[in-house]
Parts: structure tokens; sequence; C-alpha cells
């Protein structure tokens, strides 16, 4: 009877492990590489700090306290907050979405940013005419010379006589990028701040760079 007994309660064991195992691997199979973890990681490029939730760090090696030398995030336009259940499907990409901006914090390698690039570097390469995008854009097609194949630069102006500066990708391979626009900004004392965009997003341009700078500002630690 002991031995009976013994087997009944290995066998109710086991059935809790499986039950509870198979609820852990299912809530990760949902979560496909997600986390609706809140907390804060305070990660360390160089000589600043950044301070982002778990749930809006891209990669799960990334989701830790630290130093690094790249911190990828992604943000859920337009509130640029991370995943939750709620935002799932806009995570995921359901049915077609692009609401996704992709952020990445690197320490600074160019004394220039992407608009202060374009008279010194990009202005050369660009073909003449450009042509009326969204939002008062102006869509400028590369030369065969610059390398950038199947790119446009999209150009605007902004307050204080700064431009915003974006490289955008063209046909086939824009269809198949979720953010196929792409700018870099300098952020802290010293990182690169690179942000790919979905390209509907050129409509409302500089709500969008405003927004990036503001959230960017307020996950830094060291000013700027």
């Amino acid at each position: 009877m002991k031995k009976v007994f013994y087997v009944f309660a290995l066998l109710a064991l086991l059935s809790l492990g499986v039950s509870l195992g198979g609820k852990w691997l299912g809530r990760s199979i949902a979560l496909a590489g997600h986390t609706d973890d809140p907390t804060l990681h305070e990660v360390v490029i160089g000589n600043d700090v950044v301070a982002a939730p778990a749930n809006a760090i891209r990669f799960d090696r990334q989701r830790r306290d630290g130093v690094t030398d790249r911190l990828d995030l992604y943000l859920r336009w337009p509130a640029l907050d991370g995943y939750s259940d709620a935002a799932r499907d806009d995570f995921n990409h359901a049915q077609g979405s692009r609401n996704i901006v992709f952020v990445s914090f690197e320490e600074r390698i160019m004394s220039r940013d992407m608009s202060g690039r374009l008279d010194p570097i990009y202005a050369s390469m660009l073909m003449q005419p450009g042509k009326p995008g969204p939002g008062g854009v102006v869509l400028y097609a590369f030369d065969g010379r610059s390398g950038y194949m199947n790119e446009v630069l999209a150009v605007a102006g902004l307050d204080g006589g700064e431009r915003f500066v974006a490289r955008c990708l063209e046909g086939e391979s824009a269809e198949a990028s979720l953010a196929p626009c792409e700018r870099d900004i300098h952020v802290g004392r010293g990182l690169s701040l690179t942000y790919r965009f979905p390209r509907h997003l050129l409509e409302d341009w500089k709500t969008l760079d405003a927004a990036i700078r503001a959230r960017a500002a307020s996950m830094l630690k060291t000013a700027d």
C-alpha cells in the first residue's frame, strides 16, 4: 500500500510540474521574446547612463544593469511606451501594422549627426531637384556614386535653422522593412541615438523628432 501511495504521490507531483511548466512555456511562447516587465535597468554607455524599462529593451540579453557599448529599444508610436499585453498586436505587427520605432544608443564616433552631415557629405551625392514628400519634406535621390542604393534623403526645416534629415529605403526594400527610414541625433554627453521609423511617420516628422528627443532626455541620467 505504501508503494502504491508513493507512486500516486509521484504522479501527482509530476502532473503538477507539467501543468506549471506548460503554463510557463505557454506564456513564454505567447510573449515571443517580449516582456511586459516595467523594471528600470540602468545601462552605462561611455560617460552616459540610460535608464530604460525592460519592456522597452528589444533584446533579452540587454535587459540588465551594467556597462555595454550599445542599447537597443523598441517603442510604440505615438506613446513611445514599451511592450504590454494591450500593445501586443503592434509589437507583433499584426495585420501589417507598422507603429514601432526602433531606437539605439551608442557612443558617438562622428562629430556631426545626420543633420550636420547634410552639407559637407550628403549634398554632393544628391540628384537635383528634389521631389515634394509628405509633411513638407523634400526627397532627394542619391547619385550612382554614393553607394546608397535604393535610398532617398528626406530633408525638412526645423525651428532655429536646424534641418531634419533622414535616409529612407525605396521600392521593394521599403515594402519589406518595418522601419525603412533612419535618422541619428546627438544626445547626452557623448551618445549617438539612431532611430528607425515607418515611412508614414514622415508626414509628422516634426512631432516625431521632438518626441524622440524628449523620450531620450527622460531616460538619460546624465545631463547634455
